[in-house]
């Protein structure tokens, strides 16, 4: 078989397309929308080369429209989960060893299908399945997941190009094996993006994964692994298993062969699998890697001298947009008593404007709650906000589950910079302002609000700061260092691009792996140095030793 040092296509950010009205993209789109509004899919198991439909099975139901049912998917038992590991391992003998060029090629004919001929369909499987409008569906199921593809092919051979210096006489050289072992994959709604990567930034590096997708989003699962299958991931490499999750992940847990988790999802859940993997420990052959992205708590803080328009749009934009259901949207807001008039009239208006319902309808910029479970929880804390003497609603605060899960977009302002929903993940459009009085400001009173946010939370990912004093950016810069693995000066908390802003945060919010960067793809590998020495000493004798 010829070699040679291959050289990967330079990777570019995919093109965000418009839909403007009257655009192909926007027809095109539209139309698969309702071919798979009245599909009723049905979203097998996928384990090594067989489709498993065990019969027991859920709807998917739109979140935007309760009532209709789009498909079902298939639900694993104790013995699906076992087989997904045993196919695994057989795949592994083979993908382990193809040469990673040929894994590259893959990958990167997978981003080719998703930007071409799976686009309308990965964006229209994500409007209906989670109930985002067609601009979020882009950057998500569309660009970021393209993205993802090509740069983690070009990260790849940036660290195998990674090589250590040698000595006279000597070569050393380092592999990138992958884990001795299989990775499991739990991957969110909120993102097909990252549905997509969690699985295959594994598998690209050598590695074979048992992937178990959110519920509420298995209708743009189901497209995922159609490319997977058709960009020719060998079976078993990639295994979908839907189910019961913590029966799932206590069958993974349990085998000495698990080598690693790559997790988007919650604090408590991420958590409690890193406690039942110390439980475990004694019983796996090797030290499992633990790579997890959970909540956050994000931030925005205006200093004094901000514009207010472009915080007022910050806010409508990185609390609203998905309906706050973004590990990065803004949910918490510290403004400067001077500016909150004009800053409150412009999030009215803005919040006043946005027109709400279906993402077929594209005038639409809010469209529903993921499920009845979220409508609940949100509309409970509007409900304690409308009551609490600390608190008013500004704007919003009504609710409404008769055909959909439709939370209006609700700003709450709270005297309290500790108030409840100051400080508890919501994942909703809801946020929160605290006023602080900016009297007779200076560089120490600055330093005491970023204090307050630095310690209101537990959560480290996103944040963000407008001022127009470069002294107070810098001086923030470095108070909040520890506040977000991603932050943000004078603009919204939200929209980081692989490339550009490798994605994660710390304290309670992940292990900041960074998604979307060659730190993250480190973690799916486990190095060997190789020393070879060309003329071995013959003289075990030192010249120290010399009389």
């Amino acid at each position: 078989m010829g070699k040679g040092f291959f050289h990967v296509p330079v990777a570019v950010n995919e093109p965000v397309k418009s839909y403007e009205p009257g655009s192909p993209e926007r027809e095109e789109v539209l139309l698969t929308y309702k071919d798979l509004w009245n599909a009723n899919t049905e979203v097998p198991l996928y384990i090594g080369s067989e489709e498993v439909k065990t019969g027991d099975t859920k709807t998917i139901n739109p979140p935007h429209d309760h009532n209709h049912v789009v498909g079902t998917y298939h639900l694993a038992k104790k013995s699906h989960v076992e087989k997904a590991i045993a196919e695994a391992l057989e795949a592994r003998k083979k993908w382990s060893k193809l040469e990673w060029e040929q894994r590259a090629a893959i990958f990167l004919k997978a981003a080719e299908l998703i930007a071409g001929p799976y686009r309308q369909k990965m964006n229209a499987a994500t409007m209906i399945g989670q109930s985002k409008n067609i601009y979020q569906a882009e950057i998500d199921s569309a660009c970021e997941i393209c993205d993802f593809l090509r740069f983690n092919v070009e990260y790849m051979a940036q660290l195998y190009n990674e090589q250590p210096e040698s000595s006279d006489g000597n070569w050393n050289r380092v592999e990138y094996r992958p884990l001795e072992g299989f990775v499991y994959a739990i991957t969110p709604f909120n993102f097909t993006a990252i549905a997509g990567n969690l699985p295959s930034s594994a598998a690209l590096m050598g590695n074979v994964a048992v992937w178990k997708p959110s519920d509420s989003q298995m209708l743009s699962a189901q497209v995922l692994m159609e490319v997977f299958k058709e960009a020719g991931v060998p079976d078993g490499v990639i295994n979908m298993v839907n189910g019961d999750p913590e029966m799932v992940t206590d069958t993974v847990l349990a085998s000495p062969d698990f080598a690693g988790i790559h997790f988007t999802g919650s604090t408590d859940v991420f958590k409690g699998i890193w406690a039942k993997i110390g439980k475990n420990i004694h019983k796996y052959k090797t030290y499992p890697r633990i790579v997890g992205e959970t909540g956050g708590k994000d931030f925005i803080l205006a200093h004094p001298t901000a514009n207010p328009k472009q915080v007022a749009t910050a806010i409508s934009r990185g609390a609203f947009e998905y309906q706050g259901q973004k590990c990065s949207a803004a949910s918490r807001v510290y403004l400067p008593k001077s500016l909150w008039p004009e800053i409150k009239d412009f999030v009215i208006e803005d919040v006043e404007s946005f027109k709400m319902g279906s993402p077929e309808d594209m005038t639409n910029f809010i469209n529903a709650v993921i499920h009845e479970g979220s409508f609940n929880k949100l509309a409970s804390y509007i409900d304690k906000a409308r009551k609490d003497k600390n608190t008013e609603i500004v704007v919003g605060g009504n609710y409404d589950k008769s055909k959909g899960y439709f939370i209006e977009p609700t700003v709450i302002l709270t005297t309290d910079p500790h108030y409840t929903t100051m400080e508890t993940e919501l994942f909703g459009p809801v946020v929160t302002i605290y006023v602080y009085d900016d009297k007779n400001f200076n560089e120490n009173k600055w330093a005491e609000i970023c204090e307050t946010v630095d310690n209101t939370s537990i959560y480290a990912l996103t944040g963000a700061i407008l001022s127009g004093d470069r002294y107070a950016a810098a001086q923030a810069t470095d108070l909040l260092q520890n506040a977000a693995g991603n932050f943000y000066i004078n603009d919204k908390p939200t929209g980081a691009v692989v490339g550009q802003q490798p994605f994660g945060g710390a304290r309670s919010s992940g292990t900041n792996d960074k998604a979307g960067s060659k730190m993250n793809l480190m973690r799916w590998i486990s190095v060997r140095l190789i020393k070879e020495t060309f003329v071995p000493a013959t003289d075990y004798r030192y010249p120290f030793m010399g009389e």
